[in-house]
């Protein structure tokens, strides 16, 4: 049954509107919108109704450590001492845990206006380092967390199989991201066939990522790439690169290339492809991924947190580049802080404010919202990203009496949610599929979650 809305005011493709008409289908796909007249059984939402957000990068697990390695354990604290803490509690976690702390995780994305997210997984066999049987247990706790929540998922499977430059084996805290690629690229195919059997209307979509170019050998990720290709063309496929000043080093030494320039030069690039991080990019790098329409994710909060280093957003959005963003290690699940941290970085670097506004669009909130959930949408690839014929209606709804949009005019709107500090609050409803998952503030999942994600994490730690 098609349902109808009006919305009082609403960013669309085209800026913001007043009183939009919109029909949403069965499927929770749009399509239609006018503006000035509804139907008599339209639906009226008052507030501001914005696009939601794609995280297009997550690691799920990642949410049991949040606050519990911010100590001091040595003078020389890096991402690559942060990364044992995160191998230890990666060889502790079960099934049933990750299912508990996804989907808390999930809940609070929503809450905080992630519509759909992209899980770059690489948890792949038992604690024992035994492959799972049958059906993947710890693959299956998170799509059933993203089910319960009710938010878009793209699953990212991620090839792991080294742990640095020339095919190092891997070490024993690794041993539980062993995949062959073989099993990788069957287990895609497969998940692939069962979507396309099942057609439309569903909230998750299948994809693939390499973890790193230390952890794949880069002749197995070009064929595997060519490989994923021949199952879907538009598959969207992640890798983090750059993310480190000392991996930018190994990469150069072992072949010679810097890593995103050896990427560049593969000819493997799409815009179907999403660099995660790229920290470490070069102006004449940023350029070729703008070039290929290629998106970057940044992580501003997890890079922060890990002192990896300033991204060039100033200089890659000049080059007309495609930016997204994600929570990673989940240090902060908020889009509008990643989005203010986005803005303040390029602040403190040029030493000026409204770094990222534009002649087009001087709201700095404005751009930065709807550029990162356009090309969100893009990395993850699902149909959201904007208030459009075809899209799918994820909504979010602000608040207009929450204190952090007091007196806001409805072109700065998101100004006052990525800069007053509305944080989750100022989200008011939030609509996925064009069904309502979160109302006044509250999840349908929410009654006694965050009771078993506490008892969970006190087992793990």
């Amino acid at each position: 049954m098609t349902r109808h809305y009006l919305l009082e005011s609403a960013l669309g493709a085209q800026g913001w509107l007043r009183d939009v008409a919109v029909s949403v289908s069965e499927a929770g796909v749009v399509t239609e919108v006018g503006v000035g007249s509804a139907r008599a059984d339209a639906e009226r939402i008052a507030g501001w109704v914005v696009p939601g957000m794609s995280n297009a990068h997550s690691h799920a697990f990642q949410r049991a450590m949040v606050g519990a390695t911010e100590y001091r354990a040595s003078a020389r604290d890096s991402f690559w001492t942060w990364r044992q803490a995160m191998y230890a509690l990666a060889n502790r976690i079960d099934p049933a845990q990750l299912e508990v702390i996804a989907t808390q995780l999930f809940v609070e994305m929503l809450k905080a206006g992630y519509t759909a997210v992209a899980e770059f997984h690489y948890i792949h066999r038992r604690a024992d380092a035994t492959p799972y049987l049958g059906d993947n247990e710890i693959w299956d706790a998170v799509a059933r967390a993203a089910a319960t929540a009710g938010i878009g998922l793209t699953f990212l499977p991620t090839l792991y199989q080294a742990s640095d430059f020339g095919g190092q084996p891997l070490r024993r805290e690794q041993a539980r991201f062993a995949l062959e690629t073989d099993v990788f690229l069957r287990a895609i195919a497969e998940r692939v066939r069962q979507e396309r059997q099942a057609g439309g209307g569903s909230l998750a979509r299948t994809g693939a990522a390499f973890h790193s170019l230390r952890a794949v050998d880069y002749e197995t990720l070009r064929e595997a790439t060519l490989q994923l290709r021949d199952i879907e063309p538009s598959l969207p496929v992640h890798i983090h690169v750059a993310e480190q000043v000392l991996e930018v080093r190994a990469c150069t030494r072992a072949s010679g290339r810097r890593p995103v320039e050896l990427l560049l030069e593969s000819g493997l690039l799409t815009p179907h492809w999403c660099l995660v991080h790229a920290t470490h990019a070069t102006p004449e790098e940023l350029r070729g991924i703008a070039k290929l329409g290629t998106t970057i994710c940044v992580s501003i909060t997890t890079e922060a947190n890990l002192g990896d280093g300033f991204f060039d957003t100033q200089r890659f959005l000049a080059a007309d580049g495609r930016l997204c963003i994600g929570s990673d290690s989940q240090i902060s699940v908020n889009p509008a802080e990643e989005l203010r941290w986005l803005e303040y970085q390029q602040r403190l670097r040029r030493k000026r404010r409204g770094a990222l506004a534009t002649a087009d669009e001087p709201h700095v909130g404005t751009r930065l919202w709807r550029d990162a959930a356009l090309h969100g949408a893009q990395a993850i690839g699902q149909p959201l990203g904007v208030i459009a014929p075809g899209r799918r209606a994820d909504w979010l709804v602000l608040d207009a009496a929450h204190p952090a949009m007091a007196a806001a005019a409805p072109d700065a709107a998101l100004d006052h949610l990525v800069f007053a500090g509305g944080g989750n609050g100022a989200i008011r409803d939030v609509l996925v599929g064009g069904r309502w998952v979160v109302r006044d503030g509250r999840h349908q999942s929410e009654e006694g979650l965050s009771q078993r994600f506490a008892a969970v994490l006190r087992g793990l730690r």
